[in-house]
């Protein structure tokens, strides 16, 4: 019984709903007001969930897919995120281009903030959690691993994981025909 009274009470407790007109305000503020002060290309898509910060910093390259639960934070003042085309971003991943200086003695919210840019060339794809910090870039058909930190330029064609995120490999040439005409011809039995 006394769960019961207990359900009742967070039902009609103006509490409860007082908290999701600030969920609601808190997406109106990082994903409504924000798309439509982005920059994009044809056929951009990212999900309802996606955190955009300072989004008339962002350039989203034709064809980009944005996964759920990530975060592209420009700069409050110059740090720009661009994004080249067919680039994928995985869920849950970070990219901020603004960072706080880290001089001892001083709370890191009281410091300047350090602004750069981050370039996400085309053709890329980063795995699931990867942050991506100011001032990197990473090159054209890259690959970041899923989970990596990605804090100094990553070359086009890489292959790079861990954290600190280092190259791992590189993306092998295209198949040749014979092979691709093998894997997926079938016989029937």
């Amino acid at each position: 019984m006394t769960r019961i009274l207990r359900a009742i009470a967070s039902v009609l407790d103006p509490r409860t709903y007082l908290h999701g007109l600030r969920v609601l305000h808190f997406y109106g503020y990082s994903y409504v007001s924000q798309v439509r002060k982005l920059d994009r290309g044809d056929n951009v898509s990212f999900a309802p969930n996606v955190s955009f910060r300072n989004a008339e910093r962002i350039h989203l390259g034709s064809g980009t897919h944005i996964g759920e639960h990530s975060t592209l934070w420009a700069g409050n003042s110059s740090g720009q995120i661009f994004v080249g085309e067919k680039a994928l971003l995985a869920p849950r991943v970070t990219l901020t281009a603004s960072n706080y200086a880290i001089v001892r003695g001083t709370a890191p919210m009281d410091q300047e903030k350090l602004e750069q840019d981050i370039v996400i060339g085309a053709r890329t794809w980063l795995g699931a959690n990867v942050v991506v910090l100011a001032g990197v870039t990473v090159g054209d058909d890259a690959i970041v691993a899923a989970g990596a930190v990605v804090t100094k330029d990553v070359p086009a064609n890489a292959i790079a994981g861990g954290v600190p995120a280092r190259v791992l490999g590189w993306r092998p040439d295209a198949l040749p025909a014979k092979t691709v005409d093998s894997l997926t011809s079938r016989t029937e039995p």
